[in-house]
């Protein structure tokens, strides 16, 4: 292993050790001998058999056979998650082909950021995650099931759903994907399109039909952002089957991928003989090696929240220092848009995960020695899905990136460190994705424009206030204060102005998830403006500092004057009411920092 792999794994197994133990406990208390049907009065059973057909009636009662539980987050609004439409049907038909049975047991809130970005649905997006944590726990809390098959692919779903997972942990899960969108128009072509928007170069119409263009069937949206991030994430930690990840939806490769799914979770239950819970498969060494995938592909920065939440309802402690130690071992191996000119399928058919894993288990980076949902090992992961006479198959993955402008190796990484920066000075603590910023760009001193409304930025690009170098600080976007919205509605006019030759960079407590692009970005800053962080006290023509690559985040003001300062209390209860946003007031009050992994758990 490499060492800094090794040491930090070592640091969190045991920051981990209580919590860990009281955690394994915890599930082990919750398995049963028999099937956990088995438990349930008889008015219970008939209830949650009531709408069987007579057929699974009759195996539900003689409590032999397994039944796995479904949790699904389709909804037909969501291009990611339209595929799941007649997912339970067939996987239905997989698990009694080998003698169990399944039902669905709930659905989930499922919400697309990219049709909320800029809008007041927005700030609802990351509280969701825990809100359908919960909702997937209500649907296994009838303790009908013996096992799990999660249904999720986007931004605030998959990372829900495993938060779920782990409060069930005693119950054998595989995570089932849906697959990418075939890719549409280029990458470039689309930013292209959008800049000349914000110049008011070319109208709405031309802006809807590139977009149209680019985001056009059912599948994930196919740039890096967080959606993608999770697959990788999910594969590399060995909860979904090898190769599953990047498959399209509306293939037989995909079919037989979701089928093989089904079976193989009846293969861990505990009447199989081979009882393997997700709380276990999931330990220390699975993290670490989630948290090296994202910073090895330059991944989504909603991440540095999201594991934080994931890891802890496994009873394991990261943080983002956790993060910052890995990034300095782990280098940057890939380069998926917006990191670079290609998809996600092209990183797919430049060898995808399989290749991926190879190279880093190569170096020592990840850990073989892991559990996962298609046995004990992660070289099992080396291997890809093909038909072999329609029949699902797996042999050998690449050994070579087959673009290496897309996947690279660990001898000529693109950058030596992680796609991910953790910044940290007066003004608190920050991340960065640095996977898509030119190094030129990575360190920039400017004055401060000081923004209390994403909104407000148009019109000062407008107005022509922007026409400088400036580091552009939109403050009161942090979890407790709206909910921290995502604010993609910015790129456009930064990049235009980066475009112009000015040096610019943006200063939030909000998000940017894994599409911020070329603008350097310190984003989640904690703590955030509304609980006392000194964001609150920035004021226009201050100097900042953001350095990408020291990892410094400074108020260049002195001291003595900032004490004096009052900070800025500006009304946010217009963010507070209107489009369900007053239901989540009792979660905005719970939420935890963005270092905590902004949880209400």
């Amino acid at each position: 292993m490499n060492p800094i792999v090794e040491r930090v794994t070592q640091k969190i197994i045991l920051r981990s050790m209580l919590s860990r133990t009281r955690y394994l406990a915890k599930i082990e208390m919750a398995k049963s001998k028999t099937v956990y049907r088995s438990h349930l009065s008889c008015g219970n059973l008939a209830h949650g058999f009531a709408a069987c057909s007579t057929e699974d009636k009759n195996s539900l009662k003689n409590m032999l056979k397994s039944n796995i539980g479904i949790i699904t987050s389709y909804n037909d609004m969501l291009s990611a998650h339209q595929p799941y439409e007649h997912y339970p049907e067939r996987l239905k038909k997989a698990l009694h082909a080998v003698g169990a049975i399944g039902q669905v047991a709930g659905g989930v809130p499922a919400m697309c950021d990219g049709v909320t970005q800029g809008q007041d649905g927005m700030e609802l997006s990351l509280l969701s995650r825990d809100l359908i944590a919960m909702s997937a726990a209500i649907g296994l809390s009838h303790n009908m099931f013996d096992g799990a098959l999660f249904l999720g692919v986007c931004d605030k779903i998959v990372p829900g759903l495993f938060i779920a997972a782990m409060m069930f942990g005693h119950l054998p899960t595989v995570f089932v994907p849906a697959g990418p969108m075939r890719s549409g128009a280029s990458n470039k072509e689309k930013v292209r399109i959008r800049q000349l928007y914000a110049e008011g170069k070319v109208g709405r119409d031309a802006l809807l039909q590139s977009e149209a263009d680019s985001y056009h069937s059912a599948g994930t949206c196919t740039f890096y952002g967080t959606a993608n991030s999770n697959q990788m994430i999910m594969e590399v930690m060995g909860l979904h089957l090898p190769g599953a990840s990047f498959v399209y939806p509306d293939v037989t490769l995909r079919d037989e991928l979701t089928d093989a799914a089904a079976r193989q979770v009846t293969r861990m239950t505990e009447s199989s003989g081979d009882y393997l819970p997700v709380g276990r498969l999931v330990d220390e060494k699975v993290i670490v090696n989630g948290m090296v995938a994202l910073l090895a592909t330059g991944g989504s920065t909603n991440h540095t929240m999201h594991l934080v939440a994931m890891a802890k309802a496994a009873g394991i402690h990261i943080n983002w220092d956790d993060l910052s130690e890995l990034s300095g071992a782990v280098p940057l191996l890939t380069r998926i848009y917006p990191n670079g000119p290609g998809d996600i399928n092209y990183f797919q058919a430049a060898g995808g995960v399989s290749l991926l894993i190879r190279e880093l288990l190569k170096g020592g980076l990840l850990h073989e020695d892991v559990h996962t949902v298609a046995g004990f090992g992660l070289h099992r992961y080396t291997q890809e899905p093909f038909l072999d006479e329609g029949k699902l198959a797996y042999r050998d993955g690449p050994h070579v990136s087959l673009d290496a402008d897309v996947i690279s190796t660990l001898e000529t990484p693109f950058i030596k460190h992680g796609g991910t920066k953790v910044l940290s000075g007066n003004l608190g603590r920050a991340v960065m994705k640095t996977s898509a910023v030119p190094e030129k760009h990575q360190v920039i001193t400017a004055p401060a424009v000081v923004f209390e409304s994403q909104y407000d930025i148009d019109a000062a690009f407008d107005s022509g206030k922007l026409d400088r170098d400036c580091v552009v600080v939109v403050r009161f976007q942090g979890p407790k204060a709206i909910g921290m919205p995502e604010l993609h509605k910015l790129m456009p006019p930064l990049g235009v102005l980066m475009d112009r030759g000015y040096q610019v960079a943006l200063v939030t407590d909000g998000r940017l998830s894994g599409a911020s692009g070329k603008v350097p970005a310190a984003i989640h800053v904690t703590p955030e403006a509304y609980v006392g962080g000194l964001l609150a006290k920035v004021q226009d023509g201050d100097m900042i500092r953001v350095d990408g690559i020291t990892g410094k985040l400074e108020l260049l003001v002195d001291e003595k004057q900032l004490m004096q300062r009052e900070a800025s209390k500006p009304d946010l209860s217009s963010s507070h009411a209107g489009m369900g946003r007053e239901l989540f007031s009792a979660l905005r009050e719970k939420v935890s920092g963005a270092e905590e992994g902004a949880s209400c758990f």
